[in-house]
């Protein structure tokens, strides 16, 4: 029997590549992207955005794809994911109550910092250690730390540990965060396979390969990929010298990545993770698959260096992306980090909040009902194989060189970033774009949990903290038509930098500009190039004869202004110089 086809659309609503290639083409040549001379198909190399590791992100996907791309990496995950809490601080009956409360709210595990003088027994007083997974993240000896933990676990009431429990050890992330040396020292090793063995005695997790390590030193997605394999690899091979089964090794271990508010980056590299970790284990010999091999477990952490200290309450929206693209990636347990992290010691409001974002995307969004929503996906499927093609190479350039010379590429890496940033070609919302100078940041306790992070606006809340002592004087020459679309960017631009405006306008001649001109030492000209054309150089002319040192102007540089800013300027070179003639 010949079974028939079922259309899924109409005759008239099915479209060629070259259909939408013409439909595009027409938009961008309406905003000028695209001249009349530029053929439709050149709407590929104006939509196609490139990763810092070089990986283009196409507008959509096609089934071309997918020619010769092999698809893997499918989530494992059945179900909601585990909404797990970051617990961290020197107080720990405060603690204990943050805990409580989070897990009465609706947590599921905890994921605790604690060095050898913490008081675990107090910090874990009440929580149901056999229904709550605890996942350690030592400070100091991570063997001290275990054996703490394990000993708070004998004086409780409860006969076992939930099997998700890991003890946290790693030697070789801790270092990356705190040295400039590679790890290869033996004790640290040795204190891996002490706690290895700890945690096969009690039938839990003991390793966790924290890649966030990597991503909060400013590491691309391929970087934090080709770490997270390459220190699991060298995990499974010190294991294996300990006399312990790569197989009973592999399961001792967690994954952590971060998850950023770049959706579909996260999502495929989390899709690649596990397909890359599935290939070494198929090289050690030891079976995958969800009834009856090892599987990667996955933590994903919501970026620290995505997140900005000046208003702080846009954090909520790049942390819900984030999370729902982990979700969506496939990760076992999601930790959502509240919007005022980079302030201080979050509150009970914060961390309300941070839980909650699971809450609304698994019971009411359902993200969890579909086990893999971008599978099949043609540009997931082609960025999940693409980052793992990349990582891999990665991968064997730190089996060849070494954690020194990954330090050095990281540091190109994040060059390149702050080049983006500075041109504010990656916009970060509120701080370099759309920032507000009035702003009251949230008062919070004073907290160094994440003090090694490099954030990716560190440059411009540096001047934000020390705000210009005085303000720039804006002219605004003609119409409100005419001035406001270079007045708005020329001091969104200037308040990115902690620098105020005091606007006059608009005004119609030199006479208003030096009538309304307050004795300032920088100003700015903001107007349309035929008002510049008109009595551009004028207004400039009078305003230095009252007393102005620095003359710039919205838009591009002319002979009669000191300066000039316009779209792509390096703001950062832009507004430290405005700040010494200030000054």
């Amino acid at each position: 029997m010949t079974e028939t086809p079922l259309p899924l659309a109409q005759p008239e609503d099915v479209h060629t590549r070259a259909d939408w290639e013409a439909a595009t083409a027409a938009v961008l040549r309406k905003t000028r992207k695209l001249s009349d001379a530029d053929p439709d198909t050149a709407v590929w190399d104006k939509l196609t955005r490139k990763t810092l590791d070089g990986i283009g992100i196409t507008p959509i996907g096609t089934p071309a794809d997918l020619e010769g791309v092999q698809t893997s990496g499918r989530p494992t995950r059945a179900g909601a994911w585990d909404i797990r809490a970051r617990i961290a601080g020197p107080d720990a009956k405060s603690l204990n109550e943050q805990a409580l409360v989070d897990l009465d709210g609706g947590v599921t595990s905890l994921w605790v910092q604690a060095g050898p003088e913490t008081d675990l027994t107090a910090l874990l007083n009440e929580v149901l250690l056999d229904l709550a997974p605890v996942v350690l993240d030592p400070t100091g000896d991570p063997v001290a730390v275990a054996t703490a933990f394990l000993d708070a676990f004998e004086t409780s009431s409860y006969t076992n540990l939930h099997p998700d429990t890991n003890l946290g050890v790693d030697p070789i992330s801790a270092s990356l965060r705190v040295s400039t040396g590679s790890t290869n020292e033996r004790a640290d090793f040795d204190q891996l396979v002490a706690v290895a063995k700890l945690a096969i005695d009690r039938g839990i997790r003991g390793v966790v390969v924290d890649a966030t390590a990597a991503h909060d030193l400013g590491a691309s997605d391929v970087q934090e990929l080709g770490f997270s394999i390459f220190v699991a690899t060298t995990y499974l091979r010190v294991l294996a010298e300990a006399g312990i089964e790569p197989a009973v090794a592999a399961d001792l271990i967690e994954f952590r990545y971060a998850a950023t508010d770049e959706q579909f980056p996260t999502i495929a590299k989390l899709r690649a993770a596990r397909r890359l970790w599935a290939r070494v284990l198929e090289l050690s010999g030891v079976s995958t698959g969800s009834t009856t091999g090892v599987e990667q477990r996955q933590h994903a952490v919501t970026s620290r260096p995505m997140l900005t200290k000046y208003d702080p309450y846009v954090n909520m929206l790049r942390t819900t992306v984030a999370a729902f693209a982990a979700g969506v990636g496939g990760a076992d347990a999601v930790t959502v980090l509240p919007f005022e992290t980079p302030v201080g010691q979050p509150d009970l409001f914060g961390r309300r909040i941070a839980r909650n974002v699971s809450h609304l995307l698994i019971d009411e969004s359902h993200v969890a009902k579909v086990a893999d929503p971008a599978g099949g996906a043609f540009a997931v499927e082609k960025l999940t194989d693409d980052l793992a093609v990349a990582a891999w190479a990665e991968l064997g350039l730190l089996e060849t060189d070494g954690l020194d010379a990954f330090r050095v590429r990281i540091e190109d890496v994040v060059a390149r970033r702050e080049a983006e940033i500075v041109t504010r070609k990656r916009p970060i919302t509120g701080l370099t774009e759309f920032p507000n100078l009035a702003e009251v940041l949230p008062e919070r306790a004073p907290s160094e949990d994440g003090a090694s992070v490099r954030r990716y606006g560190a440059s411009f809340e540096a001047l934000r903290d020390a705000p210009a002592a005085s303000p720039v004087f804006l002219a605004t020459l003609g119409t409100v038509a005419q001035h406001t679309a270079r007045a708005t960017f020329v001091s969104n631009l200037l308040a990115a930098g902690g620098i105020a405006v005091d606007v006059a306008g608009p005004t119609a001649g030199v006479e208003e500009v030096v009538a309304a001109f307050g004795k300032q030492a920088v100003v700015c000209l903001a107007g349309t190039d035929d008002a510049y054309a008109e009595w551009g150089s004028a207004a400039a002319a009078a305003l230095r004869e009252a007393g102005a040192v620095h003359v710039i102007i919205a838009g591009k540089a002319t002979d009669w202004a000191d300066d000039s800013a316009a779209m792509g300027v390096d703001a950062l070179a832009f507004l430290n110089r405005t700040r010494e003639k200030l000054a």
